[in-house]
């Protein structure tokens, strides 16, 4: 399934809420999960990062693709967790052995002040995304109480999401998933399954 292409977000306070964070966090794991390890890759990780508002000259380069992509794998855990507690552990986890002690940074005035946990400014994009994704996942999970994403349900689709938090637990990470789900159970004969986008 082709990456969906996310808002661009100014250079405002709305770049650092937490909610974005975690939307950003779950764009680079889908296009990280990708099997296409090339130079396309790049340009799509490229493509997530300015939409989500950071800075050029962005710096990436091939030689950042593996440390992105195991840090996706790592933070997939947290999206298919079974439930908050599950989703709990393995933040704690990830916060204890992958991360350093939280600090404030306004990027020497280029931005708002907000919150780090990567060692400085100038951290690897591979520490920073994990670190910054654990930090948006786990404020996430604090304040709604539940597990912060999940993993689509649809056959056809593992990508992951963040759902905006209001109604019933999401299972799809699109109407579209939802809706190809919806198709292919009626044309099997039997009921959706429950909890649609």
């Amino acid at each position: 399934m082709a990456p969906t292409t996310p808002p661009v977000l100014d250079d405002g306070p709305a770049r650092h809420s937490v909610l974005a964070n975690a939307r950003r966090a779950a764009a680079l794991v889908n296009v990280l999960s990708g099997p296409d390890p090339g130079p396309s890759r790049i340009d799509e990780v490229a493509g997530v990062l300015r939409a989500y508002g950071e800075s050029e000259p962005l710096g990436l380069s091939d030689e950042d693709l593996p440390g992105l992509r195991e840090a996706a794998s790592a933070l997939r855990s947290v999206f298919a967790a079974e439930g908050v507690t599950e989703a709990a552990e393995s933040l704690n986890s990830l916060l204890a052995a992958r991360t350093g002690p939280l600090r404030l940074t306004a990027h020497g005035g280029a931005s708002p002040w907000h919150p780090h946990v990567d060692r400085d400014d100038d951290a690897p994009w591979a520490e920073w995304f994990l670190a910054s994704s654990c930090l948006s996942l786990a404020v996430l999970l604090w304040d709604r109480g539940r597990a912060p994403g999940g993993v689509c349900a649809s056959g056809a689709c593992r990508d992951v999401f963040v759902p905006d938090g209001r109604g019933r637990e999401r299972r799809y990470c699109s109407r579209r998933c939802a809706t190809r789900e919806r198709v292919a159970a009626h044309r099997r004969g039997r009921p959706a399954a429950e909890g649609g986008r």
